[in-house]
């Protein structure tokens, strides 16, 4: 996947510009840096979750399989089942059971049968480390689950449909220790069958479950590399201040 010379706006504000960044199939990538330096605008320009927010719009490309999202006549539906997305506050759909939650992003695209459907739903969960918590439980409200529970579940939900590349906006925001720690796992796991980027504000968070780490300030993107290396060795002045402590 990559984005390429994109630049977004929101109310006629530059919010990110310019920025270029490749990212390789099964890795993590972490996207670091203040607040309102642009990592959410541009992790939502990624699958097109912008053009939701009015007066926002975004020009250059984003690449997936060498083909451009942006392109005239692609769906952008059908681009968020390809990359999926999950949001800092948990959002399970208040009137549907765990297991309607997950079905959800199922009902665009070929009609399935109700054996095919519920097994989708179960690998799903089992992906999301969420199966042997609910799965007495698939036909209650998903409101009755714990917040990090909640958070696996729009993860499956995200899941669900066969993404190719899924992006976390801090995902463990809002989460306790416990939470947090076993969303980080799951990260780790995911990357086997996914592409994943993750938007987040702990540092050590990025240093655990990345590969690599971008760093964004005032809406520019100013170093890329390793994770290891970013945090290590980073090669600009300013990502060393930021990863060091000395600002943010």
């Amino acid at each position: 996947m990559a984005a390429v010379g994109l630049t977004a706006w929101y109310g006629g504000t530059s919010a990110i510009r310019d920025v270029t960044l490749s990212v390789r199939a099964n890795t993590v990538t972490a996207l670091i840096g203040p607040s309102g330096c642009g990592k959410s605008t541009f992790l939502r320009s990624l699958n097109r979750m912008h053009e939701l927010v009015p007066d926002a719009r975004v020009a250059g490309r984003v690449l997936l399989d060498g083909h451009d999202i942006y392109a005239r006549g692609v769906n952008p539906i059908q681009v968020r089942r390809s990359i999926g997305m999950v949001f800092q506050k948990p959002t399970p759909f208040p009137t549907m059971s765990v297991a309607e939650n997950v079905a959800a992003g199922l009902r665009v695209g070929p009609k399935l049968g109700r054996a095919e459907r519920e097994a989708i739903v179960e690998r799903a969960l089992r992906r999301a480390a969420l199966w042997d918590e609910v799965k007495d439980r698939l036909h209650h409200s998903a409101l009755d689950l714990s917040g990090g529970q909640q958070q696996r579940l729009c993860v499956a939900r995200t899941l669900a449909p066969e993404p190719e590349v899924v992006l976390l906006d801090e995902p463990t925001a809002s989460l306790d220790p416990v939470g947090t720690a076993r969303i980080e796992e799951l990260i780790r796991e995911l990357k086997r069958d996914f592409t994943v980027i993750i938007v987040t504000h702990n540092l050590q968070q990025a240093a655990r479950v990345s590969d690599v780490t971008a760093f964004f300030y005032l809406g520019d993107l100013v170093e890329v590399g390793p994770t290891t290396q970013i945090f290590t060795a980073p090669a600009r002045a300013q990502t060393e201040a930021y990863v060091t402590g000395r600002f943010g």
